[in-house]
């Protein structure tokens, strides 16, 4: 009887050993992030305002704000046409899409006939394309140049370079 009293005091201390610390823990925690967000807070409704001041101005001068900054390259006086961006499904397998951005760089003046023609022609192309064509850096390359060499019979040399801004497969 003796024991089995012992034991539930060793229980209870052993309970009690571990609580203890825990809660001393909790309330030093919670008064740590107390006092940081309230350092923090202050600084951050500042930043907060002052992006919303900065905004304001710009709100009336939209057009301007959009000439500010540096040109685009894609421009048709450059000779350069970014394609709208094409998403299709892959050959084989049929669940994978892929997302291609591309910009053409034109020998003369562009040509936007010209363009839609090979942007319907890279679409009809990838969907041919299979994943395992196109895997890793060799299988990419494989693709550039076999997309430039359509766009080059497309265009009847019109076409210089066919640029990827972006590729995606998922």
């Amino acid at each position: 009887m003796e024991e089995n009293q012992e034991a539930e005091g060793k229980k209870k201390s052993g309970l009690m050993a571990l609580v203890i610390p825990l809660v001393v823990l909790t309330v030093v925690g919670g008064g740590g992030g107390w006092a940081i967000g309230t350092m923090l807070a202050p600084k951050v409704k500042q930043a907060e305002e002052a992006a919303a001041a900065a905004e304001a101005p710009a709100a009336g001068h939209g057009e301007a704000k959009k000439e500010e900054g540096l040109p685009h390259i894609s421009t048709e006086a450059n000779g350069v046409v970014a394609l709208e961006p094409i998403t299709t499904n892959l050959a084989y397998p049929s669940e994978n899409w892929i997302r291609v951005e591309v910009a053409l760089m034109f020998n003369g003046p562009a040509d936007v006939k010209v363009a839609e023609d090979v942007h319907q022609d890279i679409l009809a192309y990838l969907r041919t394309v299979s994943l395992q064509q196109v895997e890793g850096p060799r299988g990419f390359q494989y693709l550039k140049d076999d997309l430039q060499e359509r766009v080059d019979l497309r265009s009847e040399g019109r076409v210089s370079k066919v640029m990827f801004r972006t590729l995606v497969i998922e």
